[in-house]
This record gives structure tokens, C-alpha cells and sequence, in this order.
């Protein structure tokens, strides 16, 4: 297996943890202890399972912190929809 900072996967999932971390900024002081933090550990989360499960035995641990990345993108999707409809 490949280093994980060399997989595309790895590469854009840590691009959009740094842009989220810059863009919650922005947010209304209010949501400083809501959802900010929750947004930004799932989009932390993302690049996380990735790096750990590249080093995994074998492909079925790896394809499950894959799967386990792709649910907390998720997470981070719904809570950026959730502060859209909210501010």
C-alpha cells in the first residue's frame, strides 16, 4: 500500500478539512459551540479513517475505514445543510 498523503482520496478529503476549518470562521458566534465543532470533527474524521485504515491489514479493513470516512463525510454534508437553512 501506498503512503497515505499520496492517495487522491487522502488528498482532497484533507483539502476540504483545511477549507471547512477556514470557511467555520465565518459562522455566527452562536453557533461557536454547536456547530462548528461537530463540522469540523466530521470533516477531520474524513481524512483520519483514511490515513489509519491505509495501514490496515489487508483490504476489507481498509475498504471498512473507507466506509467509515464516507459516513462522516456524510455527517459533515448534513451539518453544513443544516447551517445553511439555519442562518
Amino acid at each position: 500500500m501506498q503512503r497515505f498523503t499520496d492517495l487522491k482520496v487522502w488528498q482532497r478529503s484533507h483539502a476540504l478539512a483545511l477549507r471547512i476549518y477556514r470557511l467555520t470562521k465565518a459562522l455566527p458566534t452562536d453557533e461557536k459551540h454547536g456547530l462548528v465543532p461537530q463540522l469540523r470533527r466530521a470533516a477531520v474524521s474524513v481524512p483520519t479513517n483514511i490515513a489509519e485504515g491505509s495501514k490496515r491489514d489487508g483490504n476489507q479493513d481498509f475498504a471498512r475505514s473507507l466506509n467509515i470516512a464516507e459516513g462522516s463525510l456524510v455527517e459533515a454534508e448534513y451539518v453544513i445543510m443544516l447551517g445553511i437553512l439555519i442562518t
